[in-house]
């Protein structure tokens, strides 16, 4: 594909991390041409991350949060449709329609639509309060901030989010209590024995999960009520459903995209000629060496490194795939992961322990190291990222020890 140049109009459709990113990477490498960013929040674009951790904790403004300031949109020269909604996508024509029957047509298209959180509600409660946009954090602080202190919070899953506010409720002095259904948390994410590593986390943090949660019913009168299959009941002033994160995919039915639990990409994230897919919403290609795998990764990092590499691509220079990362701020530790194991791979302890909370580990797979996880422990991380440059046994790493230097 020949680069970018200025009589081009790249069309962004997603105003979050990804979106804003590209928009920003383009005109650092020069690009001179249209673009139009179009966001189904009214907001302008802004970071994900610190709604569970700064800004829920209290230590942090929801402005803080903002990623594209009115500085930063006039240095992009971009248009912003914000507040609209892209409801179809003419692959042929290159446009996107919006649900005011506009319709934006470029040259080039990406969608970095991201994710939603996903819904629950109860026969008796309604539908529950979550946290992943801006104005849920709005909402979540208003009623953290009228509650008094020690009093409790249901939190309905265990996993990253549920566990990230659990960790800023507790900061503002209230008493939250996570309802994981499965056996551990994380235990889909990190495999059976590192989430037994990781479980003992939330009690030394002085917060408490209840795990195995079957629910029955959520009430409401005065407060909550949380009735469940086979357990006594817990009443609390406010329930927050953490239960993981959904796609809307429907408004791209028709376009003669695949649709695969998410949109499926190339090895340049190139959906189809000039149309592409970053982030949360790209089934992308990911290559560890032992095989090749399309995945979907719903992390920062993730967002942010797709947003380089297409925009790199796009103008012509030579962008290498950079290795998945997340991290996680739970329970006053850091949990961070390298690379994308299976849950079934073996995983190795090769520094510290369960015990001290501070410690790093290496996922294996047919003797081969294909993911390194680290609890309170980044400069072994980092370190260790050397592991995953090229394929390493596991008694070549262990001999390297790159984390012990």
């Amino acid at each position: 594909m020949s680069p970018l140049s200025a009589s081009d109009h790249v069309v962004v459709v997603g105003a979050g991390l990804a979106g804003w990113r590209f928009v920003e990477i383009l005109r650092q490498l020069g690009y001179q041409g249209a673009v139009t960013l179009i966001g189904e929040e009214a907001h302008a674009p802004y970071d994900r991350p610190p709604l569970s951790k700064q800004v829920l904790s209290g230590k942090w403004g929801l402005e803080k949060a903002t990623l594209a300031t009115p500085e930063k949109i006039e240095r992009a020269n971009a248009t912003l449709l914000l507040g609209r909604r892209a409801v179809g996508l003419d692959v042929g024509a290159m446009s996107v329609r919006l649900d005011d029957d506009r319709v934006v047509t470029g040259t080039h298209v990406v969608i970095a639509t991201g994710t939603k959180a996903r819904p629950l509600s109860y026969d008796s409660s309604g539908p529950l309060m979550t946290l992943r946009t801006s104005d849920d954090a709005a909402r979540l602080d208003l009623v953290a901030t009228a509650l008094d202190p020690e009093s409790v919070v249901a939190i309905i899953g265990g996993g990253f989010v549920g566990a990230e506010v659990a960790t800023s409720l507790a900061a503002r002095g209230l008493r939250p209590v996570v309802l994981e259904a499965q056996e551990r948390p994380l235990i889909a994410v990190v495999g059976d024995e590192a989430s037994s590593w990781l479980y003992p986390l939330a009690s030394a943090a002085g917060i408490e999960v209840r795990t195995r949660q079957r629910i029955r019913d959520v009430t409401i009168v005065n407060k909550f009520t949380v009735d469940f299959h086979a357990a006594p009941s817990l009443e609390a002033l406010a329930v927050v459903a953490a239960i993981g994160s959904a796609l809307d995919l429907e408004w791209l039915e028709g376009s003669g995209l695949t649709l695969d639990n998410g949109v499926v990409v190339d090895e340049n994230l190139e959906a189809a000629p000039r149309v592409a897919a970053l982030g949360d919403v790209a089934r992308f290609v990911h290559a560890s060496g032992l095989d090749q795998d399309h995945i979907r990764v719903e992390h920062w990092q993730v967002a942010a490194d797709h947003a380089w590499h297409l925009a790199h691509r796009w103008m012509g220079e030579v962008a290498t795939p950079a290795v998945p990362y997340f991290w996680s701020d739970q329970y006053g530790k850091k949990i961070q992961m390298l690379g994308h194991p299976r849950p079934d791979d073996e995983v190795v302890m090769v520094s510290g322990s369960a015990e001290e909370m501070k410690w790093l580990s290496l996922y294996v797979r047919a003797n081969m190291v294909t993911g390194i996880l680290a609890l309170s422990n980044p400069r072994g991380l980092a370190t260790a990222k050397v592991l995953l440059d090229t394929l390493t046994t596991i008694d070549s790493a262990r001999a390297l020890a790159p984390w012990a230097s």
